[in-house]
């Protein structure tokens, strides 16, 4: 077996819904049960969803403040008065900034903008800046993608004589600003029937308010910044997005092209996740290092050399932000897991430090989300004022603004969505912060909210795994929050081949095949950061896939293949290690293995090791980080070393059969007892000492050894007796041993300390009395049964071994 990292929750379609819209609309049945499933059942929407366009698009009017606004910026326009355009340094900030930039431009007025330093001013608008807009005429301030919480700011502005229109998308606070005019779909008492805007959606709609038409040449700006701010793909969203590709796809903007040239994508295949994992990164990287204001002139510049150079500046700070956050992220996970190892994982994570970078944080936030699925917020701290300024991510059913809305008494400022937010506290408040948050996790999670949950669409088949499915699905993008990427699951697939790729070979990469036919052409799967799966999947395991398909285009030929988010095994799996000479190497890296696989988690079970030989091998005196094991003649389980009496095997999930059994039948006890295995690993016929153990002692042996006994018996020394045995007898260690066990067993011999002694023999006594002489000469069956057949039929044995029990096993056992 191996688990899931996540819970799947898979979907299923009303197959009548789904009929019904196939049959109307022509469609695939596979297409119109994923209309079902995402709650597109009516006739009607389904066909403005796969086929719609404008008629999606609302009256920008219907938003409380338009009519004001769009007046109050006519009348700028024709005084000549100087206009202002404040935005934030985000990418949705700098995608707003743009288009109001374009959007000026067409209306030949007098304007320009700023975006304040992220480290040096901080988020919003603040009063140094707005003394500067005075002191320079401006007027009239207009906000993008900021502005809703400015109470004060917005009142000094008014009192420097400038009026300021504020569009917005973030969460109203429970009193708004006095500002001239406010544009924010989330007001208390707005009518607009699409709340969830970007701020440069919000931007679009007085654009488009201010023109009198829908403005077709800002879609492309406008969807960058839906995508980069990770708003829901649905409704008029959906429909910038979906529109702005198709201009994005034929562009002119010579920023756009140069930032795509830059990242390896070709301009009329751009997608929505290129926006998200290309372009945004990079826009983003300008606000997070240095200034917005780069990424700004990039995307309104007209000279195409001056584009190429920023696009270059802006990939270069990419990757030095890249190299910032790894370092960050990698200090963050350091401090995690020392608090794990003095207190347990907390249910939220609140971490700060002096040296870290404010404009990262975010994305450091995300990675411990990642990495421990916990509400986390991450704060760097001015070493000169002591103000800690932090961003915070959140998991499902923890509302992160509604939680800060508790701990406002902390903060000096805060503000966000349900899933992210900012805030700047001082240093001092950082500790109570974390304590309140702990609280309401307590209070609003429950345990399973603590373990990741995916949503599949539904289960198919591997027949699915087409070109032509492919390119019927892509009829439901664009794909990204609110509109996910279609996931299917895959049961029961089997490996052809399993590798690792990449620099650090972090990547997984599988050739799957269906389990109905092994002549099937098989589909790759590639699993991003999941490298070390592979340590954990037998070849001959059969998995379950949880995954999207894309197309692999190389050298002009395109495959379908699957990209995977989760996977898991569902049956007990065996890991072959027959034949291993030294299989204690083998058993201290997988002691390894658990041990890195125990990082993040509340620790994790040692495997357990089982020997058929009460003696314990030298080569495992020393491992401290497993459970040893005895299985005995009888079946019967006896702890060989601390750690095995202070387990239980029965809770084991990883259990090593070290050397061949006697007995088939202590084999199969040893599967029965293995109530929560999940991976056993078959170290069988390997070691110099299991080759010894198939040689069966002649009866003259068995006299020379006796006589030795006899002779040696009264010796002083009893040190080293097992090695003059066998020097004298002239048998290796290992057969003397067996001589020596059979004779104790049908009371011929007795141990004396390190020496054995004869004991007077009352009554005839027949070797084939001895359970191990039996076993010993059963040996070639149960290396034929245990080292020659294949890993499927040993993981049958042992899988008929659970399912019969002790019970059946031995019921009958009566030496044989």
């Amino acid at each position: 077996m191996l688990q899931a990292k996540s819970r799947w929750n898979i979907g299923e379609a009303d197959a009548k819904q789904a009929a019904d819209l196939a049959e109307a609309l022509g469609l695939t049945p596979m297409l119109a049960k994923m209309l079902v499933i995402r709650g597109i059942t009516d006739i009607e929407h389904a066909e403005k969803f796969l086929h719609g366009g404008t008629d999606q698009i609302h009256d920008p009017f219907l938003l409380d403040g338009m009519a004001a606004s769009v007046e109050r910026i006519r009348k700028a326009v024709d005084a000549g008065e100087r206009i202002r355009i404040y935005g934030d340094y985000d990418a949705d900030g700098v995608s707003s900034t743009t288009l109001m930039v374009r959007l000026l431009r067409q209306l030949d007025c007098t304007f320009d903008y700023y975006i304040p330093h992220r480290v040096h001013e901080g988020y919003g608008l603040n009063c140094p800046a707005l003394d500067a807009a005075h002191a320079q005429g401006v007027t009239l301030l207009i906000t993008v993608d900021t502005g809703i919480s400015a109470i004060k700011e917005i009142e000094y502005a008014q009192s420097l004589g400038m009026d300021v229109i504020v569009t917005d998308h973030h969460e109203p606070p429970e009193v708004l600003p006095e500002a001239y005019a406010i544009i924010n779909p989330k007001k208390p008492g707005c009518p607009y029937p699409f709340k969830p805007l970007a701020g440069v959606g919000v931007a679009l709609k007085l654009a488009q308010a201010l023109l009198g038409r829908w403005p077709e040449e800002l879609l492309e700006i406008a969807a960058i910044g839906t995508v980069a701010d990770l708003m829901p793909l649905t409704g008029e969203n959906r429909m910038i997005v979906k529109m702005g590709l198709v201009q994005m796809r034929d562009t002119s903007n010579l920023g756009i092209k140069a930032l795509l040239g830059v990242a390896g994508i070709a301009v009329r295949e751009v997608n929505s996740t290129h926006i998200g994992f290309a372009l945004a990164p990079r826009i983003n990287a300008s606000g997070r290092l240095l200034s917005a204001d780069t990424a700004v002139k990039l995307l309104t510049t007209q000279h195409e050399q001056e584009a190429e150079q920023m696009a270059f500046e802006l990939d270069q700070l990419n990757k030095e932000r890249q190299k910032i956050v790894d370092e960050m992220t990698k200090q963050a996970i350091a401090m995690m897991e020392e608090q794990q190892r003095e207190g347990g994982l907390p249910k939220t994570i609140v971490l700060a430090h002096e040296d870290w970078n404010v404009g990262v944080i975010g994305i450091v936030a995300s990675k411990l989300v990642d990495r421990f699925y916990r509400p986390t917020i991450i704060l760097g701290i001015d070493k000169e004022t002591g103000m800690a300024k932090g961003s915070a991510r959140s998991i499902a059913g923890f509302d992160m603004y509604r939680a800060l809305t508790h701990c406002h008494d902390l903060m000096d400022h805060f503000g966000g969505h349900p899933m992210a937010a900012g805030m700047t506290l001082e240093r001092q408040h950082l500790p109570e912060l974390g304590r309140r948050l702990a609280a309401l996790a307590e209070e609003w999670l429950a345990p399973d909210d603590f373990v990741p949950l995916l949503q599949a669409d539904m289960m198919c088949e591997f027949e699915d795994v087409a070109l032509e499915t492919i390119r019927q699905l892509e009829l439901l993008g664009p794909f990204g929050m609110g509109n996910p990427s279609p996931r299917f699951v895959l049961n029961g697939l089997k490996l052809k081949e399993m590798r690792t790729m990449g620099k650090e070979q972090q990547h997984l990469k599988l050739s799957l095949r269906s389990a109905a036919s092994e002549t099937a052409a098989s589909v790759d799967a590639v699993g991003f950061s999941k490298g070390q799966l592979s340590e954990w999947i037998s070849p001959s395991a059969s998995v379950d896939v949880l995954g999207e398909f894309s197309i692999n285009e190389w050298n002009g030929v395109r495959r379908p293949q699957i990209m995977i988010q989760d996977l898991r095994v569902p049956d007990v799996q065996l890991f072959d290690w027959r034949g291993t000479p030294k299989p204690e190497k083998k058993l201290a890296e997988l002691c390894q293995r658990l041990e890195r696989r125990a990082y993040g988690t509340d620790g994790t079970i040692p495997p357990a090791v089982v020997l058929f030989s009460a003696a314990l091998p030298s080569a495992l005196r020393s491992t401290t980080n497993a459970a040893v094991w005895h299985v005995d003649l009888l079946g019967e389980l006896h702890p060989l070393n601390k750690l095995a009496a202070a387990n239980r095997y029965s809770e084991a999930q990883d259990i090593v059969l070290y050397a061949l059994p006697e007995r088939l039948d202590q084999l199969d006890a040893a599967a029965a007892q293995a109530e929560s295995v999940q991976r056993f690993y078959a170290a069988f016929g390997g070691t110099e000492e299991e080759k010894q153990a198939s040689v069966m002692p002649s009866r003259e042996m068995f006299k020379t050894v006796y006589g030795a006994v006899s002779v040696l018996q009264g010796g002083g020394s009893q040190s080293g007796f097992l090695s003059m045995l066998a020097k004298r007898s002239s048998l290796s260690p290992g057969l003397v041993r067996f001589i020596l066990d059979v004779f104790t067993e049908i009371g011929l011999m007795e141990p004396a300390g390190e020496a054995y002694r004869l004991v007077p023999a009352s009554s005839k006594k027949d070797l084939s009395g001895s359970l191990l002489y039996q076993a010993r000469m059963k040996r070639p069956e149960v290396e034929q049964e245990l080292v020659y057949t294949s890993a499927r039929e040993l993981l049958l044995r042992l899988a008929r071994a659970q399912n019969d029990g002790l019970q059946d096993l031995f019921m009958n056992s009566s030496g044989a």
